[in-house]
């Protein structure tokens, strides 16, 4: 049947070609493949447990008990009064064959069930009955429940056939191997699903592994970006406003501070590049502590060398936070910064810090470009990453431009009051009895 006709074929056509197609793949093709029964595995609930001189003895239980069964077979054949030997041997051979040939042992069965019907008097004799039976069974065990369904219903039809249109001489054994065999089919079905929810699991597992690295990598990647971009920005801005600062500058001055801003941003560009690279799973994290809002004072120190003006005002209870929010609050000062820097040379910026009951508040904002100095583009990945810690935190963050033509960052990062310890003095305030006080602490600092 061509692809065309099998597509305007209909449902019930569709369905007989595919019926056909897996009794060809299940019973047909491929009948004489060599396929040897493998033993037991010796790391089994049942066997793992066993002495090891036992343990490799009873790997072979299958192989045993299939043998076992010929030989029962073989010693039902011997009570027939005619023909005794081959009565046994032959419906024995087949049984026997289920160890390397189980396909072709189930043919061979047939063919045994048709000789030995000649030669006595009934198609289904005890030995003929016990073969065909244990050769579906050990067959189904080695295949699967939709080769079990073609062996019991060839089996139905191939005995009616044979007793001239009598179903009531085959039906014993339609009975015996159909309950047989959905046990054998249930077993299966039950194996391959405990067998599916291990790989599942196992591979959630590793998805689960590989996506915790991944976090962590991202986590060492955003670290990296916003303290090594924090000082080259620092490093280029100071570069480029250092020949502005000494009158008459010798000419090799000036080209050595160019030397090292375009090395500076040079170096901020591969930084952008390579983010991805830095990913490396040798990557170890720095034993070093963690900043905290504690050294913001020297963050901006930092800052004000490279002639931007800052301002820092505290309002609120100052209290120690979780370390994840100190860190990111830190970060997102410190990239806020450096984009000021970068984004708007010349600018003064204004830390805003505000400890309230649910949280800490945060607001960042610079002024327009100003000066000499040319703004630097950007990739974006800045705000990304602020944005990456607020939503780790489950916090709020909205950037963007002001009315004046500066750049504002307004952060909020939730704390509960449970987690959070008890207020501590910050220099410069002054807290009421409560420790609930609205002290208001401005720090203000210019460029050199």
């Amino acid at each position: 049947m061509t692809e065309t006709q099998t597509k305007t074929s209909s449902p019930e056509l569709r369905a007989a070609a595919g019926a056909m197609d897996g009794l060809r793949n299940d019973l047909l093709r491929q009948v004489f493949d060599y396929r040897p029964l493998p033993p037991l595995s010796p790391d089994g609930r049942v066997v793992r447990r066993l002495p090891e001189g036992m343990r490799r003895l009873v790997v072979w239980t299958p192989h045993a008990l299939v043998l076992f069964a010929a030989f029962l077979v073989m010693m039902a054949g011997f009570a027939e009064w005619d023909y005794r030997f081959l009565m046994g041997v032959v419906p024995a051979i087949p049984v026997a064959m289920t160890l390397i040939r189980p396909v072709a042992a189930f043919w061979a069965s047939m063919l045994a069930t048709v000789f030995c019907g000649i030669l006595g008097s009934e198609l289904w004799g005890p030995s003929t009955f016990a073969a065909q039976v244990v050769v579906m069974v050990v067959v189904a065990a080695r295949t699967r429940p939709r080769t079990a369904a073609w062996m019991w219903l060839l089996t139905l039809l191939f005995g009616v056939l044979v007793e001239a249109g009598d179903p009531s001489i085959t039906a014993p054994l339609a009975t015996l191997s159909a309950f047989a065999l959905l046990v054998v089919a249930v077993v299966q079905i039950r194996r391959d699903a405990e067998r599916e929810v291990t790989v599942q699991r196992t591979v959630t597992a590793v998805e689960r592994d590989r996506r915790t690295l991944l976090e962590e990598r991202t986590t060492i990647a955003r670290e990296l970006h916003d303290v090594v971009a924090h000082h080259m920005s620092v490093v280029a801005i100071q570069a480029e406003a250092a020949p502005y600062r000494v009158e008459n500058p010798p000419p090799e001055l000036e080209q050595a501070f160019v030397t090292i801003r375009e090395n500076a941003v040079a170096a901020l560009t591969e930084l952008r590049r390579v983010l991805g690279v830095v990913r490396a799973e040798d990557y170890e994290a720095p034993d070093a502590p963690q900043p905290t809002l504690a050294a913001l004072d020297g963050l901006l120190d930092n800052v004000r060398e490279t002639g931007l003006e800052t301002e820092k005002v505290i309002t609120g209870a100052v209290r120690e936070l979780p370390q994840g929010v100190e860190l990111s609050a830190y970060r997102i000062v410190q990239e806020a910064l450096s984009n000021s820097l970068r984004h708007a040379p010349g600018a003064s910026a204004r830390v805003e810090l505000g400890y309230v009951l649910g949280g800490l508040g945060l607001r960042v904002v610079n002024g327009p470009p100003r000066g000499l100095v040319k703004p630097s583009p950007g990739a974006g990945h800045g705000i990304t990453g602020m944005r990456e810690r607020v939503a780790m935190l489950n916090g709020e963050m909205t950037a963007g431009t002001t009315e004046d033509g500066g750049y504002e960052i307004a952060v909020f990062l939730p704390v509960p009051l449970s987690d959070g310890p008890e207020p501590r003095e910050a220099a410069g305030s002054t807290l009421d009895a409560t420790g609930d006080a609205d002290t208001v602490v401005v720090e203000r600092g210019g460029g050199a």
